[in-house]
């Protein structure tokens, strides 16, 4: 029988390291003191080393949204009832959320998936339905999901990365929405990195106090009853993780395989490039990091990454949001790096 994972640990494609000493070489030549442009350097330099060419470009930009909301929302660890998952997603295919907003405003394209929440809603107009169940069982209790729907769920996430990486995009975004998800997320982060869920747990959509404590206690409860700190991190995945978290999982993993690289969000989409970094190592060196979430256990997962994020403004929403954001700054460093003239070309003294 064939292995459903095998494709995962298929290698990512090295970087182009002739394309980057040549677009490093370029940098030292710009009409400006080597290094005045800080990481819109750097930046421009590992977008040249992973398309391979002196001057890379940013767009077309594809942002892939997956959807799905989980069980151990019933242990009262969210500020919002699990039916907002398709509520929301209904409104961001109206055009009416922030990823929607900042979508248009960017020209990216946007595909919304759901992966499967625990209500159906049928067909929605400019959703994709590729529901692996009717969301992920109480991890409090029980497994987050099968063996075959993580399968199923990584799948999600590849084929939506095939897409786009068919599509001719050259950077690809990943966004969540799901209810329940930091909870997922802080206990992914805590079994795959071997801390306690105080170290990661977070407010989320807005707790107080006492519901983060809650919050933390069933993070705890989780980890104690799955034991698996320092296992495999999809046996991780299948027993604490989400359908969403798993397909951003399988698209980081899809879209550097094609040669595309990615632009990851906030503290749930970098669990995820956590446990696809951990199933796969060469993925690391097509991730780029947007921004720096204001939920506390992002700092964590950055750090466990190696991983200094572009932008800084205390948001917390989710759905690839941050990510958007940052496209600016990509698309700025880009164009000075293919724009500015050389001190050659100026006439000015290096």
């Amino acid at each position: 029988m064939t292995d459903p994972f095998a494709w995962l640990t298929e290698p990512c494609p090295s970087p182009d390291a002739t394309a980057a000493a040549a677009a490093r070489e370029r940098q030292d030549q710009l009409t400006k003191p080597r290094g005045a442009l800080g990481r819109l350097e750097s930046v421009a330099i590992q977008l040249a080393a992973l398309q391979g060419s002196v001057t890379p470009r940013v767009d077309p930009v594809q942002i892939c949204l997956f959807a799905a909301d989980h069980g151990v929302t019933a242990e009262g660890i969210s500020a919002f009832p699990q039916s907002v998952t398709v509520e929301m997603v209904r409104n961001i295919a109206r055009g009416g959320a922030a990823i929607s907003v900042l979508a248009r405003s960017l020209g990216a394209g946007l595909e919304i998936i759901d992966c499967g929440s625990r209500e159906d809603p049928g067909a929605i107009a400019g959703v994709r339905g590729e529901r692996v169940g009717a969301g992920t069982g109480n991890i409090a209790l029980q497994s987050a999901m099968t063996k075959p729907q993580l399968a199923q769920a990584l799948l999600v996430g590849r084929d939506a990365a095939r897409r786009a990486v068919a599509g001719g995009a050259r950077l690809v975004i990943g966004g969540e929405m799901g209810i329940g998800n930091t909870t997922a997320a802080a206990a992914l982060g805590c079994a795959l990195l071997g801390l306690p869920a105080a170290d990661l747990v977070g407010p989320g959509t807005g707790l107080d106090g006492a519901g983060i404590r809650r919050k933390v206690q069933v993070v705890d409860r989780a980890l104690a009853r799955h034991a698996v700190a320092g296992q495999d991190p999809l046996a991780v995945l299948e027993r604490l993780g989400g359908f969403e978290i798993a397909a951003l999982a399988g698209c980081y993993l899809a879209a550097a395989q094609g040669g595309v690289a990615l632009l990851v969000d906030g503290y749930i989409s970098t669990a995820a490039a956590l446990a696809a970094c951990r199933i796969n190592p060469s993925l690391g060196a097509w991730l780029l990091f947007s921004h720096g979430s204001a939920e506390p256990g992002h700092r964590r997962l950055l750090a466990a990454l190696d991983a200094t994020p572009l932008l800084d403004l205390g948001m917390r929403l989710g759905e690839g949001s941050g990510a958007a954001m940052a496209v600016p700054v990509l698309r700025l460093a880009c164009d000075l790096h293919a724009g500015m003239a050389t001190f050659a070309q100026a006439g000015v003294s290096s």
